[in-house]
């Protein structure tokens, strides 16, 4: 699988350090925005393959910044990954409307994250296979 482009957007930089070392080693190409609003921004410029978010930030949340991305058509079904702090709970109802495939809590393993990226990654293309596939017949 060619390794795609991540958008992580979390207002700590040392995490965006972090997580950008180990997608970086493993192939992946990382921008990166300390807000949610300027996370909007480069995920309509840039069309990132998945977007990791932290969910408490200023300017705009991570819950903000998923819900814009499900509202514009250039932006609505990439895969999002969400941080959030160890006691914060997201009600189901809303992980579904929105799409948000992953939560990991911090502090969490930055190898656990790079998992949960090539998983999504994966599953994504082999379901755009699918749909090729399917329209080729």
């Amino acid at each position: 699988m060619a390794e795609g482009k991540v958008l992580v957007v979390d207002d700590e930089v040392h995490i965006i350090h972090v997580v950008t070392i180990k997608l970086r080693n493993n192939g992946f190409q990382v921008i990166s925005a300390e807000n949610g609003a300027d996370g909007f921004k480069l995920a309509c410029s840039e069309k990132p393959d998945i977007v990791v978010t932290d969910f408490q930030m200023p300017v705009m949340t991570g819950l903000e910044l998923v819900e814009k991305l499900r509202q514009s058509e250039a932006t609505k079904d990439i895969p999002v990954i969400m941080l959030t702090a160890r006691d914060f709970a997201v009600e189901d109802e809303q992980k579904q409307e929105l799409q948000i495939l992953e939560f990991l809590s911090k502090p969490f393993s930055p190898k656990e994250l790079l998992r949960s990226v090539e998983d999504i990654l994966y599953h994504k293309e082999i379901k755009e296979q699918d749909v090729k596939t399917k329209i080729t017949y």
